[in-house]
C-alpha cells in the first residue's frame, strides 16, 4: 500500500459477509427466488436523485437556449434537444450496465481503455485521415464519424481508470521518481500531447489535473509534485503565449469590455454577454425560455456557456440552485470514495467525482466571469452527446461503489431500492 488514500485516508469499507447466513438459508426448504444483486445505500440513492434532476433540468434548459439558434439555421425547434434525448436514451443504458457490473471488473478493462483512447486520439490528428472519419469542425479536429464521438471524452474515463489501477499495482514504488511516477507521466503526457495538436489545451489540462489529483490521493510526494510543477508552468504559459486564440482569451479576460472590443476577434464578447444574461435575470430570472441572450448575443449558448441561460431566466435562484446540486454530487461521491469496497475503488470513486464537479465549477465560473474562457460545457446541461453518454456511465459507477452485494429472496430479489433482509 502507498501512503495518501491507500494508507491513511480511511480504510474503505469492506463488503459485509453475508455469505454463511446467505448459504444456510439457501439449504432452508421452500426458499425460491434466491439472487445476488447490488443494494444501494443512502448515498447511491441519492446521487441518483441529484442525477437524475440534473438531467431532466438539462433538457428543459437545452430546449430553451437552443431552439433559436437551430430554428436560424433552417432546423426544427427540437432539433438539438431530440438529438440530445438520443444521448440521454444512451447514457441511460450506459448507467444501468455500470451500475450493475462490480466496479472492481474496471481494473482489469483499464489498459484496453487506455490504448483504445490513445488510438482514436491519434485517429483525429492524423494529416491523412479523409474528413468523413476525423472531420474539422470549428477549426479543430477533435471528433469522428461527422461529429457523433469525441474520443477525449471518453480519453477521460481512461485516465481515471488506469491511473488508479498502476497506482495500486505500484504501491510504495510511487514514491520513486523514475520508475514509480515515469510511467504515468509518459501515458498521460502523449494522451496530452495529442489533445493539444487537434488542439484542445482544456482537455490537455484536465488529462493532467486528473493525473495528478489520482497521484496526490495515492500518495506521491509532495516534492514530486513541486518539482513537476515548476517544469509545467513554463511551458503551459509559452504555449498559451505561441497560441493566438489563447492569448486573446486570457488578454480579453484581463482587460475591460471595450479594450476586448478592440481585438481582431473579440474573443471577450461571449463572456460580456454572458455577465449581461445574468445580470438581467437578477433574483428570480425573466421567466423559461424568456430570456433574449440565446437569440444569439450569447454565441454556442447551448453549449460552452449555458449556465449564462440558467442565470437569465431562473436568476440568481437558478444559478445557486445549478451550483447547490454539483456541491451535493461532490460531497455523496466523496463519502463513497471513503466508504469504497477497495483501495482500487477508492481512488475511481475520486477521479469520477472530481472530474465532474470541477468541470461544472470552471463552466459556471466562465460564465460569471471568475475565469477565462476555457469551453468547457456544463455536464447533464450543455449538448454534447458524446459528454453525456460519458457522465452518465460514471455516475453509474459511481453508484455501483456506492453499493453492497447481498443475497435476496423472493419479491425483493428483483428490487434494487429494496433494504437489507437484516
Amino acid at each position: 500500500m502507498t501512503a495518501g488514500l491507500l494508507g491513511g485516508y480511511g480504510t474503505p469499507a469492506q463488503e459485509p459477509d453475508r455469505g454463511q447466513a446467505a448459504d444456510a438459508s439457501a439449504r432452508a426448504p421452500g426458499v425460491r427466488g434466491a439472487r445476488e444483486r447490488w443494494r444501494m445505500t443512502a448515498e447511491a440513492r441519492a446521487l441518483v436523485a441529484v442525477c437524475f434532476g440534473l438531467l431532466m433540468m438539462g433538457l428543459a434548459v437545452l430546449y430553451s437556449a437552443s431552439a433559436i439558434s437551430a430554428m436560424n439555421s433552417g432546423l426544427a425547434a427540437h432539433h438539438f434537444v431530440l438529438r440530445q434525448v438520443q444521448g440521454a436514451l444512451v447514457g441511460l443504458v450506459a448507467f444501468a450496465f455500470a451500475a450493475k457490473i462490480d466496479a472492481e471488473r474496471w481494473r482489469r478493462w483499464a489498459w484496453p481503455l487506455m490504448g483504445g483512447s490513445l488510438i482514436l486520439m491519434l485517429v483525429t490528428v492524423l494529416p491523412f485521415m479523409p474528413s468523413f472519419i476525423a472531420p474539422v469542425i470549428g477549426g479543430s479536429r477533435r471528433f469522428l464519424f461527422g461529429g457523433s464521438i469525441q474520443p477525449a471524452e471518453f480519453a477521460k474515463l481512461a485516465v481515471i481508470l488506469w491511473t488508479p489501477m498502476l497506482l495500486v499495482k505500484k504501491g510504495p514504488a510511487l514514491r520513486r521518481l523514475g520508475k514509480g511516477l515515469g510511467p504515468f507521466l509518459v501515458v498521460i503526457g502523449l494522451l496530452s500531447l495529442i489533445a493539444m495538436l487537434q488542439p484542445d489545451l482544456s482537455m490537455a489540462m484536465t488529462f493532467c489535473l486528473l493525473m495528478a489529483i489520482l497521484l496526490f490521493a495515492g500518495g506521491a510526494r509532495t516534492a514530486h509534485f513541486i518539482f513537476l510543477g515548476m517544469l509545467a508552468v513554463p511551458l503551459l504559459a509559452q504555449k498559451v503565449a505561441d497560441t493566438p486564440y489563447l492569448r486573446a482569451r486570457v488578454e480579453s479576460w484581463f482587460v475591460d469590455g471595450e479594450a476586448a472590443n478592440n481585438a481582431t476577434v473579440d474573443v471577450g464578447s461571449q463572456q460580456r454577454q454572458s455577465l449581461i444574461a445574468i445580470g438581467s435575470g437578477q433574483l428570480v430570472g425573466v421567466g423559461y425560455a424568456e430570456g433574449n441572450q440565446q437569440r444569439g448575443w450569447v454565441p454556442l449558448a447551448y453549449n460552452d456557456f449555458i449556465a449564462s441561460v440558467v442565470g437569465e431566466e431562473f436568476g440568481f435562484v437558478g444559478i445557486s440552485a445549478l451550483i447547490l446540486a454539483f456541491a451535493a454530487y461532490a460531497w455523496l461521491g466523496f463519502r463513497i470514495a471513503r466508504a469504497a469496497r477497495t483501495p482500487f475503488q477508492s481512488l475511481v470513486a475520486i477521479g469520477l467525482t472530481y472530474v465532474t464537479v470541477l468541470t461544472a465549477f470552471v463552466h459556471v465560473g466562465v460564465t460569471i466571469g471568475l475565469l477565462p474562457n476555457t469551453g468547457l460545457t456544463l455536464p447533464f446541461i450543455s449538448y454534447g452527446r458524446s459528454n453525456l453518454v460519458l457522465t452518465m456511465l460514471m455516475t453509474g459507477i459511481l453508484v455501483n461503489i456506492g453499493s453492497v452485494r447481498e443475497r435476496k429472496y423472493g419479491v425483493s430479489a428483483t428490487d434494487p431500492f429494496a433494504g437489507s433482509a437484516g
